[in-house]
């Protein structure tokens, strides 16, 4: 084992590390150096070397963080960081042991993601308006968000070279620049085929967009805000009185395949979830779904033989 002489340059190498040998994205990456910039401050004031603290001290650590009122989620993204950067040290050989390996993250109460129903989506597809130049794409961003599951980084970023219509199926780039191969619907093709003769066989993409499927009337690439901005705006406009995002249509795919007998395991894959648990939130939302279906149908519960 050996001493830490600069932290500063294994910070740099830790940052490196993580967006280079994990593939995490430059924003994760950078979150998790902003949780180790929190740690080595508090320790640099309790007089603890990094590469000598216990899981007592990060404990102590911990227990900070609650003092000053950081909530439990909050509290275990920053665990997770820490635990990042020990198994980091261990690896450059400047721990023996993990002293994280025993450190408990909070309880955290299981958070179940607001759901639309397929009525509700299809009013919200009722409500583009199609004379517009850009109605045909915004038809299509819906269909394909939600036909396909994606996060809205992904639906930003797809492109055309990832499409294989004839073969039903797109290439999606996930977090970390995984891959995966994902179903697209009938329904979601003829959309985007629209899109493409109507609209983008027509624009000019800006330089580095030329490949981009989704395009903005500049023709660039969309931003996360935009396709927020269009989701929001045709909730309002089908009145769904629901706080919902562009990762709405992403549950709400997931629900829908549950509800319809799909595979958990096919619904991983196509999610592009790294652990079967992340997945398992779905089964949540079915029972939940089922559990008030049951409460508001069961004669026993209805309000006129709580009346009697």
């Amino acid at each position: 084992m050996r001493d830490i002489t600069d932290i500063a340059d294994v910070k740099r190498r830790f940052l490196w590390f993580l967006t280079m040998e994990k593939g995490m994205s430059a924003n994760t990456a950078q979150a998790y150096s902003d949780d180790v910039d929190k740690l080595t401050r508090y320790f640099t004031g309790a007089g603890v070397a990094v590469e000598h603290a216990t899981t007592d001290d990060l404990e102590r650590f911990v227990c900070t963080l609650q003092d000053v009122g950081i909530q439990p989620r909050s509290q275990a993204r920053i665990i997770s960081g820490v635990k990042g950067f020990y198994k980091f040290l261990r690896l450059e050989g400047y721990m023996d042991t993990d002293p994280t390996e025993l450190l408990p993250a909070p309880r955290i109460g299981r958070h179940l993601p607001e759901v639309l129903t397929i009525d509700e989506i299809d009013r919200m597809i009722a409500c583009i308006d199609m004379s517009k130049a850009e109605g045909q794409r915004n038809r299509a961003i819906i269909e394909t968000l939600y036909g396909c599951g994606l996060r809205v980084s992904e639906l930003v970023t797809l492109k055309l070279s990832q499409l294989f219509m004839d073969e039903r199926y797109v290439i999606i780039q996930g977090k970390g620049n995984k891959q995966r191969l994902v179903p697209i619907s009938p329904v979601a093709i003829e959309q985007i085929n629209l899109y493409l003769e109507q609209t983008r066989s027509h624009q000019v993409a800006q330089r580095g967009s030329e490949d981009i499927l989704f395009l903005n009337r500049r023709g660039a690439m969309l931003t996360r805000q935009m396709i927020f901005h269009i989701v929001k705006q045709l909730c309002e406009l089908a009145g769904v009185r629901k706080v919902i995002s562009p990762h709405t249509l992403r549950h709400s795919f997931a629900t829908h395949l549950l509800e319809g007998g799909a595979n958990l395991r096919a619904i991983q894959q196509m999610l592009g979830h790294e652990s079967i648990t992340t997945t398992e939130i779905y089964v949540h939302i079915d029972r939940t779904r089922l559990r008030d279906e049951i409460l508001s149908h069961h004669p026993r519960n209805s309000s006129s033989s709580q009346s009697k």
